[in-house]
């Protein structure tokens, strides 16, 4: 069921982005074979782990006989392998491009790193702070003066990596399925995480907004476009940028009249500090609940800072069906949304090697083979 109904993706199962872009396609209808190492919890249930959600789970360990070839077999009708290993581990188990490829010819190989295959930094260790860091957006990330940070694994793992693995990964198909010739993508998180700042740079190129150098080039710092904390310490966002947004932000705070907030004031890096020195001592005049009633669905560009937990329960997100509650974890339903072919709600999320009997079965391996796979531990203890 869904939009990607009758593609294959075979996902060599690790941490972090790659999984994720294997549950966003699965999300979206593919028939994911996700193979993973033997693991201590082989056979137990694992409702926390999001990622291997709508996926078929087969165990297989690449290092014992017989578990490469398997693992080969298991391209003969794929569309496409996700890998997010450090350039050179797949090769070194016999299972690079070259060699899946050549099995395969119209395989599209995706490949997730931080670095990317090739550079200097290519083989070094990171994490999403990392790779955000270089690429130049976690410098928009906060307010001037404070160490900068953003939320973990959303700028550079999800958004700048797993998202941009799928969109390479579902270009590659088309293409495949229109010369069947596959390729590989390369999608590194760096440069995900750069192409995210595409807007903001083009800002930059025009100057607008960004000419002093005190003005950091991203929308922090000023006084219409920033977080507030309210009278019971919880905290609210505006981000009226656009002048009839504004306008109607000084309307509701009643400060239409005040000439020190005025259109032709508010673009002056200096108005920044004081102006929003007195919208913070309004803001926090009242209680997150009362800005919320007064400021809520208006044009003044406003919003609660939730939790997840809070998020969940907002009428918006409820009325939309944001998110699920499975096995009792709580976890998002899949997007985007599809007129035709709507994708499934999540369902419980398969044990490690749960599918690997179903998946062996449609192989044609037979029990013999099956019995000697076991025998040597390439499928993982019994």
């Amino acid at each position: 069921m869904g939009v990607l109904s009758g593609v294959r993706i075979i996902e060599m199962v690790g941490l972090g982005p790659a999984p994720f872009c294997g549950m966003i396609l699965a999300d979206l209808g593919a028939d994911v074979i996700a193979v993973e190492r033997p693991g201590a919890d082989h056979g137990a249930p694992r409702p926390w782990s999001l990622v291997n959600r709508g996926k078929r789970s087969i165990v297989l360990d690449l290092k014992k006989p017989g578990a490469v070839n398997l693992f080969l077999e298991l391209l003969d009708g794929a569309d496409a392998l996700i890998e997010g290993n450090r350039p050179g581990v797949m090769e070194r188990l016999g299972l690079g491009p070259e060699a899946c490829i050549a099995r395969r010819p119209a395989l599209v190989y995706g490949r997730m790193t931080g670095y990317g295959q090739f550079g200097p930094l290519s083989n070094a260790a990171g994490h999403d702070a990392n790779y955000v860091a270089l690429s130049g957006a976690l410098w928009l990330a906060t307010q001037p003066g404070i160490a900068p940070e953003a939320p973990p694994t959303i700028l550079g793992d999800s958004a700048g990596g797993a998202l941009y693995l799928a969109i390479g990964i579902l270009a590659g198909i088309l293409r495949a399925r229109k010369d069947g010739v596959g390729q590989v993508i390369d999608a590194a998180m760096v440069d995900g995480s750069a192409h995210l700042m595409s807007l903001l740079l083009s800002f930059l190129a025009s100057d607008y907004n960004y000419s002093t150098a005190n003005a950091r080039p991203g929308a922090l710092g000023r006084h219409y476009d920033r977080a507030y904390v309210c009278g019971d310490g919880l905290w609210v966002v505006v981000q009226a940028e656009e002048p009839k947004f504004y306008a109607e932000l000084l309307h509701r705070l009643g400060l239409e009249q005040e000439e020190r907030f005025s259109e032709e004031v508010r673009h002056n890096p200096k108005s920044w500090g004081p102006l929003s020195q007195e919208l913070a001592a309004i803001f926090k005049s009242k209680t997150r609940k009362e800005w919320c009633e007064l400021l809520e669905n208006t044009d003044t560009c406003f919003t609660p800072v939730l939790t997840m937990e809070e998020a969940a329960v907002h009428p918006h997100m409820m009325a939309r069906n944001v998110f699920s509650n499975v096995d009792g974890v709580l976890q998002p339903n899949p997007a985007p949304r599809f007129s035709v072919t709507p994708s499934a709600n999540p369902t419980s999320i398969p044990h490690r090697g749960a599918n690997t009997a179903e998946i062996l079965a449609e192989l044609g391996v037979g029990a013999a083979q099956i019995q000697e796979l076991r025998l040597a531990g390439a499928l993982g203890p019994s």
